[in-house]
């Protein structure tokens, strides 16, 4: 009985009875489809076959009967002759090994590993994602073998890593590895797997990788075989291994509804894929974009996979991946583009496709602060905003006729303190120090309030202000403002003529505020001593008063330079960066700095008089000798030396503890309760205990936890803002012009003959090696060699 069977276009002719000749009307349906390029892949395999040639011309030409059986009976010998030799070697090289079956029966072992020996072609295992062909050169230690695979590299490998030794193959040349390696390219095709497939799961049966050369292919040659080994070897859908040994392995069949559940997976993975490829391709298309046309942020949040896909990359950035799977997706990504897997290239990729500005704050995004206010919380605000009552009204002292000063920075947006000063008959200073009054809204433990201390404080950073609460209430409630009737908290003072304090109040009140001035114009207004500006005048001479009475106590001067910067357009590549270098020696700055201490001075004996818990914020001195940085200049080069040496703050929430730095006996913040939360605390407290009662909202107890969470979100804050306003200096140097010189004094000696320095002109400290024979103190001009803010770095030469 014979079968056909049709493979690739060609039939392959098989019989029942081993040996029997098939008729010759098939040969010649056979001889008609057979391509010269079969007959010359059999001749490489060593086949040798009779030349047919039409006759064209004189003589009679053999006619086609003879032909064809001329044919088979070269192809009849040449089989017998190959399977003769085969037989041959095989039976030199190795025994056939067999075992026994559960039912009695001897068959052949099909996992027996071919003994290694030169010149045989194998494949093996590069590493966990390369598997290459390669040609057995010879033995490397006991069990080695030295290799050249197929990208012509030599190297030892181990019997462990040979996944397949390509059988009938002996002496192969290494140098026609790559000319077997693309014939079987050619000769691959997945759908034989699935028809090979289809026959095998009918009946159930295993099958080699010869078996299932002899199957789709015909024949199990060496080419074959490969071949089969290598459709199998990839197979994730028909097959599974069912019996491995070294390199040999025996495949089973899968269940048809595995295989369906396969190719349905398949098919998912493949539209995500596809998905995936898309995503490049646009990322590709906004990287090369100009930057007025790169896609808007909100274009790539729109959909959930891109979403995922660019929060794979930013948590990448910023070294805070949530999973090993978001991380290996982004690593993905990062390859698909040709990139290296980094933070950096990260980075680089988002502020090239436009999702990142150039400047975009990596340590916000690392710190995962809180900056804009949820939904619910702006709702609860707008709600105290609109029905709050104030439960204090009755007891409020109207100062509306007082002269009011409201002095900070020029870009503050809420105001927490003001200023009002009036001589009394015998000659001495009253002093207000109006705070304003968020508890007039907020009550502890409501909804707002929880997300106040969440936050600790409000961030200002050069770029952006973060407010401790949503901007509409601090803003519109609780901050004074120019002209306008608002709710304050205020602490009045008499001074003595040393400056000590004679008497003090504090009160619930209401004031109007006359003025809102930056430092820079009530440092001018100073200067002027306009006659209608007394008030001013008498606010600074209690400032002097004050600061001489807190040195006679011990107080140590800590004055220095402060640097302060605004960001216009922080988006833009190129923003434009405002500068500003304070000294807080100023007028104005002491002004202001002397009063928010005697408003700390008298909250604290306030409260220690009447045993309420608040704050109490106190700095040991005992270990300063001021006196031994007498030769040091005053100034911020004494400062620098005097805080090297100062010991951390202190708190204590039963009773006040002296502030030694500041030289007076206790001290509590007070005068910004819209931006720090401690200082909200101690609003409670003091608005309980003048609402008539000793039942305050915290116990001392639960003050120091509350001040234990919120001092910690403060350090965080306080890191965030320095790192920030650091960044935003070096861009600053970065682009000014090249070679500028700077004034620099000498702060302290870090190492030899490295000082650290601070640039007067930007109030910014850096290191750099200066000359023999400067000392502490003394200035010297240096230039900017390098910066680069991304990098924090600060490259900084003495000018000779």
């Amino acid at each position: 009985m014979m079968s056909v069977r049709a493979i690739n276009g060609c039939f392959i002719i098989r019989t029942a009875t081993t040996g029997a000749a098939p008729p010759v009307s098939l040969f010649r349906h056979r001889i008609q489809r057979l391509r010269s390029s079969h007959l010359r892949e059999f001749s490489k395999l060593g086949f040798g076959f009779p030349l047919l040639r039409q006759n064209t011309g004189g003589g009679d030409a053999p006619s086609c009967s003879s032909c064809i059986h001329s044919l088979v009976e070269s192809v009849s010998q040449e089989l017998e002759s190959v399977s003769r030799r085969k037989r041959s070697r095989l039976s030199v090289r190795a025994s056939v090994k067999v075992k026994l079956t559960s039912y009695g029966e001897v068959v052949e072992d099909k996992l027996v590993n071919q003994e290694l020996e030169a010149g045989l072609l194998l494949e093996f295992k590069k590493d966990p994602e390369r598997v290459l062909l390669a040609v057995t050169h010879r033995p490397d230690g006991k069990k080695n073998w030295m290799v050249f695979d197929q990208n012509g590299v030599s190297s030892s490998i181990k019997p462990q890593q040979i996944t397949y030794i390509v059988p009938g193959v002996y002496n192969f040349n290494h140098t026609e590895l790559t000319d077997f390696l693309q014939r079987a390219q050619d000769n691959l095709d997945t759908q034989l797997l699935e028809f090979a497939w289809m026959e095998l799961l009918e009946k159930n049966k295993p099958v080699t990788p010869e078996e299932l050369a002899e199957i789709i292919y015909g024949r199990s040659d060496p080419l074959e075989s490969y071949c089969a080994h290598f459709l199998l070897s990839k197979d994730e859908i028909y097959f599974s291994v069912l019996e491995s040994k070294g390199s040999r392995s025996i495949y089973s069949p899968r269940r048809t509804e595995q295989v369906e559940e396969l190719l349905r997976r398949q098919r998912v993975k493949e539209a995500e894929e596809r998905e995936f490829q898309e995503f490049i391709q646009l990322l590709k298309s906004a990287k090369n974009a100009p930057s007025h046309t790169k896609p808007p942020k909100s274009s790539w949040l729109a959909n959930d996979k891109v979403r995922e896909n660019i929060d794979s990359l930013k948590a990448y950035a910023i070294d805070a991946w949530a999973s090993i799977d978001q991380r290996k997706l982004a690593g993905v990504i990062l390859k698909s583009m040709g990139l290296q897997k980094t933070a950096v290239s990260a980075l680089n990729l988002l502020i090239d496709i436009g999702y990142f500005p150039v400047h975009v704050n990596l340590d916000l995004l690392k710190l995962n602060l809180p900056t804009d206010h949820s939904d619910a919380i702006v709702e609860a605000a707008e709600i105290l905003l609109s029905e709050s009552s104030d439960l204090d009204a009755a007891r409020r002292i109207d100062l509306t006729h007082l002269k009011v000063y409201a002095i900070d920075v020029d870009e503050a947006d809420e105001l927490d303190d003001a200023l009002s000063a009036t001589r009394l008959q015998d000659g001495r200073i009253k002093i207000w120090i109006h705070v304003a009054d968020p508890a007039r809204y907020v009550t502890p433990g409501s909804k707002v309030d929880r997300e106040a201390r969440r936050r600790g404080t409000s961030i200002f950073l050069p770029t952006a202000t973060y407010p401790m609460f949503p901007e509409k209430l601090a803003m519109e409630g609780m901050s004074l403002r120019q002209g306008e009737t608002c709710n304050a908290v205020s602490v009045s003072v008499v001074l003595r003529s040393d400056g000590s304090i004679a008497e003090y109040s504090v009160e619930n009140s209401i004031i109007r505020p006359t003025y809102m001035l930056t430092y820079e114009s009530a440092a001018e207004l100073l200067h002027m001593n306009l006659q209608e500006e007394v008030e001013l005048r008498l606010l600074s001479e209690a400032a002097f008063l004050r600061s001489q009475w807190r040195h006679e106590q011990g107080a140590v001067d800590t004055t220095t330079l402060e640097t302060r910067i605004k960001v216009v357009n922080p988006e833009d590549p190129e923003p434009l960066i405002n500068l500003y270098v304070e000294n807080q020696a100023d007028p104005a700055m002491r002004l202001v700095f002397e009063m928010m201490i005697l408003c700390g001075e008298v909250i604290a004996t306030f409260g220690s008089q009447h045993n309420i818990p608040l704050p109490y914020r106190g700095q040991p001195q005992s270990n300063i000798d001021v006196s031994a940085f007498a030769h040091l200049p005053e100034g911020p080069v004494r400062s620098a030396s005097i805080v090297k040496v100062m010991r951390a703050a202190e708190m204590n929430f039963r009773c006040p503890v002296r502030h030694g730095v500041l030289g007076i006996p206790g001290y509590v913040q007070f005068t910004s309760p819209i931006r720090r939360y401690m200082d909200l605390t101690a609003h409670y407290q003091i608005k309980a205990f003048l609402r008539g009662g000793d039942n305050f909202p915290f116990s001392a107890g639960e003050l120091e936890g509350i001040a234990a969470s919120v001092n910690m979100q403060n350090r965080v804050v306080r890191k965030l803002c320095n790192s920030g306003l650091r960044y935003w200096v070096i861009e600053f140097l970065r682009r000014q012009q090249k070679g500028k010189k700077y004034t620099a004094l000498i702060l302290r000696f870090v190492k030899d003959r490295i000082a650290s320095l601070l640039l007067v002109e930007v109030g910014f400290q850096a290191t750099a090696w200066v000359s023999e024979g400067k000392q502490v103190g003394d200035e010297v001009e240096v230039r900017v060699e390098e910066a680069h803010p991304r990098d924090d770095l600060i490259l900084l030469k003495e000018v000779l």
